[in-house]
Parts: C-alpha cells; structure tokens; sequence
C-alpha cells in the first residue's frame, strides 16, 4: 500500500502540487507573523538589552516594583556633577561617566521637515566613551569626528542617511525645551550597537557641556551615572556602596536589574502587538484549514476507483484510509517546507509595510526553531486532519459501488450537521448576548468568542444554507445564459459540501473586513460627534510627529492678535494605588471653556492638589468624591483626594486628571501634548489662522488646525490603523480567492469526462470557459453575500461592546459593504481564468476516455 501510495503521488505531479498550494498560503502567514515578531522583539532587544554598565545611577522611582517598566518616563531630578567624582573614588569602581538625556529633540531634515516617524523618540545625548556590562561601546564614530565644544553635533547612520545633510553643513533641531530651535554642525556620523536601528527614532550626539546646556539649563548636573567596575569587584557589592553615598531620591541598580526590567517592558509592551499579528496569522490559517479540507474531498472523490480497486484486490479499510493519510503527510510536507520559504518573504513584507507607518527595524530577518516546528507541526496536522475525514468516508464505499462510473462518496448526516451547527450558532449568540446586555467584564472578549463560536457553526450549516441562496443569487442564469448558464447554476448545486466550504472560506475574510469596517466608520463618527459636541475652542495646536512639544508653542499662541486664551493639556505616565496609568493635567476651569467638561459630583478644584476621575473609571476602580488614592509619580509619592468626578467625554481619555502643577512637583518635565486656542468673540477666523501659523513657523512638528481638520486628522489617524489591518486581512482574503482557483480546477479534473462528453455533444469553448466562469462568480458572491451578512451582525456587536469605552456612535457603511460584494463578482471573474482555459484546452477524446 505504501509503494502504491508513493507511485501514485509522482505519477499526478499537478494533483501533488495543488494539493501542497492550500498548506503552502496558511503556512506562509504563520511563519511570517512569527519570523516578524522575533524580528521586532530582537530589534527592541538591540536597542535597549546590553545597554547598561555594571552599576547605573538613576532617578529613586516611587511607586510599586517595576514602576514605568524599566524606562525613563521622562524626569527633571539629576545627579549632582560633584557626585559623579565621588563615585568615581569608591573601591571596585575603574571609572563614573555621567550621562545627559532628552528624548524629544528632533532632526530636521535639509527641506526643514522633522524626520523622526510618527510617534517614535528624538534621542539626545552627550558623547562619553564608557563600557557597557560586556566591555562593548554602545555609540561607535564611523565618519567624521566625536563632537567637542559648543555647536557640534553627530547623527546615528540612519538619521544621516535620511536627512540629506552632509558633514560640515548646519542641522536644525526642534526642542521641547523653552528654546525649540536649536542648530548645530554636523562634524560625525554614528552607528548605533550592531545593526545602527533605532526602531525609527533619531539619535543626536553633542559634548557633554552643550548637552547640559540645553535639556539640563545648564545645570552642572546628570540623567544619570554609567558606573564601570574593576575586574576584580562585584557588581552587587559595588552597587550597595554607591548607595550610601547617595542622597534622597537617587537609587544605584546593577546593569543586570535594569536589562531585566527593560526586557520585562519589552515584553509587555509588544505583547498585544504579537498577539495581534499571531490572530491574523489563525485567521489565515482558518481559511486554509477550509481549503486544505476541500482540497482532499475533491481528490479522494477522484481516487474513489482507484481506493476500490485496491479494495477489491484486498486491502482493508484502515490500509485505505492509512494511504490517504501518507499522501497527507507528504503534501504536509512539501507544503510546509515551500511554506516555511514563503513565509519568510511574507515577513519581509510586513517589515516593508511597517516601515512605511513608522517601524523601522534594523537588521535580518530572525528564524527561531520554535518557527521551524511550528511551520511543519501545523502544516502536517492541519492536513492530516482534514485529509482523515474524507479518507474515512472513501474508506466505507463498498468496492462494487466505487467501481462504478456514478460513484457518489457518501455524505455525514445532513440532520447530525444541522443539529450540532445549530447548537454552536445558539451557543455563540447566547455568549454575545452574554457579552452586550449583562454587564460581565470584558464584554468585548466574550462577544469575540461568540464570533467565533458564531463563525465555526454557519461554517457547518454552509451546505445547507448555501442550496437556497445559490438558487437566489444564480435564479437569472438559466434566462440569461441559456443552458451556459443552467449547467454553471447546475453545477455550483451539484456539490453543496465543496461549494460551501470554498465559499466558506472567502466568507471569513469578508466577514472580518466587514466588521472592521463598522468598526472604523463607528469610530470615525464618534470622533466628529465628539469635536463637534466636545471642543468649544476654534483652533488646536498638536504634534505632527505624536510627541510632546515646547510650552514656549502655547505662550507664542497667546500672543496673536484675536487669541482670547490658550490651553495647553500635558500628560504623564504615573502611579495610582499601584496600578499604572496615564495622567492628564489642566486647569479645569480654563478647560471648560475650549472643550466640554461637566461634572456629577465635585467641583473641579485642583488647587489643593487633588485629582479628578472620569465617571466610568471612577465606577471600575470604586473610588468616589472624598475618597484618597495614592498618587506616584517619578518624584513625588503621596495621599491625595479625589475632589471631583466628570462625565465620560469623547475628548478626554476618562481617566485621571491632576494640576500642571502637580506635575511639576513630581518632577515631570514641563511640555505639552496639545493646545487649544479660543478666539475673541468677532476675530476673523482666516486671520487668526494666519497668525497662528506665523506663531509656530519655527516648530514645523506643531500643527495649527481647525476643528474640520483637526477632524480630519483624527480620520486619517483611524483610517491608517484600518489600513494596516486591510493589509493583514486582505492575505487571508488573498488565500480564500486562491482556494478559488484551486477548487475550480480540481473540480474540473474531476469532471473531466463530462467536460469531454459536453464538447462532444456541441458544447464550443468559449461556452465551456463561460460555465466555468459563472460558476466561479455564483461562489464568490456566495462567500460575499454569507461574509457582509456575518460582519455586519459581528460590526454592531463589537461596537455596542466597547460603546462605554469610547466607541459611542454606530455607523454602517453601507457604499462600502456593496463594493465589497461587487468586488467579490470580479474576483470570480478572475479566479476562473486559468481553470476554465485549461477546461477549454482538454482534447475532446482523451477527456472522454478518461479513468
């Protein structure tokens, strides 16, 4: 049996193949979303892994254990100059460097635009030539000259390459400081660790004199202090001595402490991110499940004579269903190993996609073992479950019955399908249900699971749903097409199993793009109720690039005639009652008259150091008017009370809000995140703009808009994030629409004789190619329609789940959800192309003859 098996295989090269294309695309996608993921995790890894000297130190951060993760959230206490020497001095010590830092200094390019990517850092530093833990140079001179003296400074390679400048000439900057333009010449070039990647952030070299200058205001002080050890000391007991010589709110932690806390940051932060890419890739993977299935009922049903031969010549059931099983395994094999191949070029181009909003990773592409397993684990049990079912149901044809021409593989009990289809889709609407109405936490997990639940059970009733709307959607053919047109309608019926999980396998991506689509038009309408109900200023001043800005922006503003008052809103990362959260900080009263803010209980006043809650936070964390939280930020650790809580806005993130004062007290730098300007009563718009603009024409990474194009942003912002996941599920799309074309073309091989008898009866070509075609449409409309149908329901539901967290309006875009189904008639087209000329092209008496 196996030697039978074997020269089976080599003797249907194309079935072989075929077969193999279905395990190919669903391992692809896995192996690319693994190969990414490692990849970005090792470019977050050579950015800040391995950084740190033996002994660092920093900032004495208040709070619970792992507060801000491991990274500088960005403080103005300092280490002393005078310390650094004194370090220095202390046995086991070989050397003290101290180091200055800024992440918000950013390049500008020589057109005088910033070059930083959207959201990522501009690093600043001063030039020391201190060792990490492992003995290696952090920062290493590859052209030009270390900058020393006021006026120099030296780019990383990636920032030179991309900004245009040559050494020698002028660079601007943009700054948060209280100056935000700072220019200095270039005199070298940089490379940062191995690769030189600093995930899209820029990195500015100046000396240490100039560096104080201007992010410490001249302070003779330090971020922090890189402490080198002798080769004979420990690093632990080198830090316990340096912490006694510290004074209050400095600490001294081993390089090894701040590498773990980092790594633990970097683990925490792109956890969702990889979570997010490895759902697509089950997605993707879904949709092949459904097409490697389809795949091995199309060739067992061709193997049926040969399976009775064999027998009839005495093989047993098991051997029959066993050979099945090894031709499963070897197409596994072939398919996970070209899928291995191609998943690699998928991670390629999700780096490429990447890139392009703004991630920019350095380096090759990273292929773990674990990738490795896992690309030939599923590709071989993926398929050797889906090739099991229709190896069992070959196996219980009776060979007498197989041997005849109208063998029919008989099907699973269409009431067993009905019954247990059923149960699921009642099971999975009863969770979503669950989900909306009864208040259970997380609503939007359980209304997933209901999806999914929802997705599998239609997914069983396809061949029953699918009879009835075939008959709907290809009712015209016969009228329109005449007999082309009844035999494509005929044939699309002919196999309701195979049509079903064909079309089944477009419906999930139709589905998911669908529902995404509600999705993003919902949040796009929550944004233009929000501005438009929300924000009472005419005018906003925000940061193109997703960072903070200069205060300096907000006093400049002020200034233009026309302006009756600027409101600047700043936010910081901070501590309340040991959960981690992001803190917003203005003066209500001000803030109330650029944007809306109501209150159900309280007053607003933070002049006595309060904090105000929004409404559903203050439900979720049971806190109320009156109550105390403790308040930690990177300076300050105390008890303050809650004075008041405000009604959940759109405009505001609901949750925390303190003072800019108290900001200030908890050493958090002083810079903004947005400004909102409010006119005088009559000034003319067009001229306020002007000045505006003219105000902030030396801080080309601020951006002046009015409240339509503040809008706008705010679209655009969502419809890029949309873009991103039409990319990802559009390989899943690209997946079902090749199952397509698969599937024709092994339905064809399998009617071989009867493509050869209908020619021979009249049928012409291009008639052939056109059943061919109507029938490949009839499918795709059919996962179209079954799709839009499904994301639409799955749409409104994931936004009543989340309505309380922000997604408020619900909007369908309907224009977009008919495109989708048109567009679904055109893949059809498309799909059958190369089956139905390779049907126009069978020669009429071999097709006749055919076994």
């Amino acid at each position: 049996m196996l030697r039978a098996t074997l020269k089976s295989l080599a003797a249907r090269k194309l079935r072989l193949g075929m077969s193999a294309f279905a395990i190919v695309l669903g391992v692809a996608f896995v192996v690319g979303s693994y190969v990414f993921t490692d990849t970005i995790d090792k470019t977050f890894d050579d950015i800040f892994g391995g950084l740190s000297s033996d002994v660092v130190v920093r900032a004495d951060l208040p709070g619970e254990a792992g507060f801000f993760s491991g990274f500088d959230p960005g403080t103005t206490t300092t280490v002393p100059a005078g310390l650094v020497g004194e370090i220095a001095g202390l046995p086991g010590v070989e050397r003290a460097d101290g180091e200055v830092e800024s992440q918000s200094l950013f390049v500008l390019d020589t057109e005088g635009e910033p070059i930083t990517t959207q959201g990522a850092p501009g690093v600043a530093v001063n030039w020391h030539d201190g060792p990490t833990a492992d003995g290696s140079q952090v920062l290493e001179l590859v052209d030009g000259e270390v900058p020393d003296g006021a006026g120099e400074v030296a780019l990383d390679t990636r920032t030179f390459d991309r900004s245009g400048y040559r050494i020698g000439d002028q660079v601007d900057f943009v700054s948060s400081g209280d100056t935000p333009r700072v220019s200095a010449e270039l005199v070298g070039v940089v490379r940062f660790g191995d690769s030189g990647s600093l995930a899209g952030a820029s990195l500015s070299v100046f000396d240490t004199a100039t560096a104080q200058q201007l992010f410490l205001d001249g302070r003779n002080a330090f971020s922090r202090v890189a402490v080198t050890t002798t080769d004979d000391a420990s690093a632990t007991e080198v830090r316990d001595q340096v912490a006694q010589v510290l004074p209050d709110g400095l600490e001294s932690v081993t390089g090894a402490e701040v590498d773990e806390q980092t790594a633990s940051a970097i683990e925490e932060g792109l956890s969702f991110f990889n979570t997010f890419l490895l759902v697509f890739a089950a997605i993707a993977l879904f949709v092949g499940v459904f097409l490697i299935l389809n795949t091995f009922s199309i060739l067992v049903a061709q193997r049926s004579q040969e399976m009775a031969l064999l027998r009839a010549l005495g093989a047993g059931r098991r051997q029959v269903t066993r050979s099945v099983l090894v031709e499963a395994v070897v197409v596994g094999l072939v398919g996970s190993t070209v899928g291995l191949a191609l998943g690699l070029g998928v991670a390629q181009l999700l780096k490429v996609l990447f890139g392009a909003f703004g991630l920019e990773l350095g380096g090759g592409l990273v292929v773990l073992p674990r990738t490795i397993v896992v690309a030939y684990a599923v590709g071989v049990l993926v398929t050797m479950v889906a090739a099991f079912v229709p190896a069992r149901r070959a196996a219980r044809v009776p060979p007498v019955a197989a041997m005849r021409d109208d063998v029919v593989l008989p099907e699973s009990s269409r009431q067993t399908r009905t019954g247990v289809g059923s149960v699921i889709i009642a099971g999975g609407a009863a969770a979503m249900l669950v989900g909306l109405f009864t208040g259970v936490g997380n609503a939007a997990l359980v209304v997933g699971l209901g999806i999914l639940a929802v997705f599998v059970g239609v997914a069983m009733l396809a061949p029953i749903i699918s009879v009835p709307v075939i008959r709907v959607l290809a009712g015209w053919y016969p009228k329109a097409f005449g007999t082309v047109g009844r035999l494509a309608r005929e044939n699309a019926l002919r196999n309701p199993r195979r049509t079903a999980a064909t079309a089944s396998a477009l419906m999930i991506g139709m589905a998911l793009v669908s529902a995404i689509s509600i999705v993003g038009a919902s949040a796009n309408a929550t944004v233009d109720r929000a501005l438009d109900d929300g924000v009472r200023a005419q005018f906003v001043i925000s940061n193109a690039v997703g960072q903070p800005f200069s205060p300096d922006v907000a006093r400049q503003a002020a200034q233009v005639d026309g302006v009756a008052e600027t409101v600047s809103v700043r936010a910081a990362p901070g501590q309340v009652d040991g959960r981690t959260v992001y803190l917003q900080a203005f003066d209500p009263e001000a803030f109330s008259r650029a944007a809306e803010l109501e209150f159900v209980d309280g007053d607003g006043d933070l002049g006595g150091g309060g904090v105000l809650v929004g409404e559903d936070t203050a439900e979720s964390d049971g806190v109320a008017v009156g109550d105390e939280v403790r308040l930690s930020l990177p300076g300050s650790d105390e008890t303050v009370p809650v004075v008041g809580v405000y009604t959940q806005s759109p405009v505001l993130s609901g949750g925390y809000v303190v003072s800019q004062q108290t900001l200030a007290e908890g050493a958090v730098p002083p810079v903004d995140s947005l400004v909102y300007v409010v006119t005088e009563d009559g000034a003319d718009p067009a001229a306020v703009q002007n000045g505006l603009d003219e105000a902030t024409a030396d801080v080309p990474t601020v951006t002046v808009q009015d409240q339509e194009a503040y809008k706008q942003q705010s679209r655009d912002q969502v419809n890029q994030l949309l873009s991103l996941v039409y990319a990802l599920l559009g390989l899943a799309v690209l997946i079902a629409i090749l199952g397509i074309v698969n599937t024709l073309a092994l339905s064809v091989m399998e009617r071989t004789r009867e493509v050869g008898l209908l020619r021979a009866v009249g049928l012409s070509r291009r008639q052939l190619r056109r059943t061919v075609r109507l029938e490949s449409i009839v499918i795709a409309v059919l996962g179209a329609v079954l799709g839009v149908a499904l994301g639409v329901v799955f749409g409104i539901a994931l936004q009543q789940a989340v309505s309380g967290q922000g997604l408020e309006v619900l909007a369908l875009p309907a224009g977009r959800l008919a495109v989708f189904v048109v567009l679904a008639g055109v893949v059809g087209v498309l799909a059958a192309v190369w089956p139905a000329r390779r049907a126009a092209k069978l020669d009429v008496l071999r097709a006749i003859t055919t076994e």
